[in-house]
């Protein structure tokens, strides 16, 4: 693939994430946590970081934005490896660095119906096809990594 194919289903894919996370949400009442919020925002950073690599013609602007991209797409994998095995097994996640980096961020603030926080980690716990929510999470992160890697690489 080209370096403009890898960054536009970056693109693409990572707000197809904040839209599927959006439905399960308002038409299926799967309420976020504080992880699943900033899980959601580092989905829209990605994509538009790599909408602007997309988008950009300097070639290398386009490889520096996608090796940024690898980076939000590695603190994505992060945050989804941390909500699935500390964040969702304790009873609250109140005041973690999730809540912490939402709050400085002032996200609720900025896009309720998008960054709000509305439950805690344990009660956010719900799975998809017999996978944790966080488990596709970490997943698309980790081939969208693969894929920015790819084009930040490319010559």
């Amino acid at each position: 693939m080209t370096r403009n194919a890898l960054l536009g289903f970056t693109c693409l894919a990572s707000f197809a994430a904040v839209a599927a996370a959006l439905l399960s949400q308002y038409q299926f009442g799967m309420l976020p946590c504080p992880w699943c919020i900033l899980q959601r925002f580092l989905f829209v950073m990605l994509g538009v970081v790599a909408g602007l690599a997309w988008l950009l013609p300097w070639r290398g602007l386009k490889a520096a934005l996608a090796g940024l991209a690898v980076l939000l797409t590695g603190a994505g994998l992060a945050a989804a490896l941390w909500q699935h095995f500390v964040a969702a097994r304790s009873e609250s996640c109140a005041l973690t660095f999730a809540d912490r980096v939402v709050a400085a961020l002032h996200l609720e603030s900025l896009a309720p119906k998008l960054f709000a926080i509305q439950a805690s980690c344990a009660d956010a716990a719900v799975s998809l096809l017999g996978l944790p929510y966080e488990a596709w999470s970490g997943a698309l992160f980790a081939v969208l990594g693969l894929a920015c890697l790819a084009a930040a690489l490319r010559r």
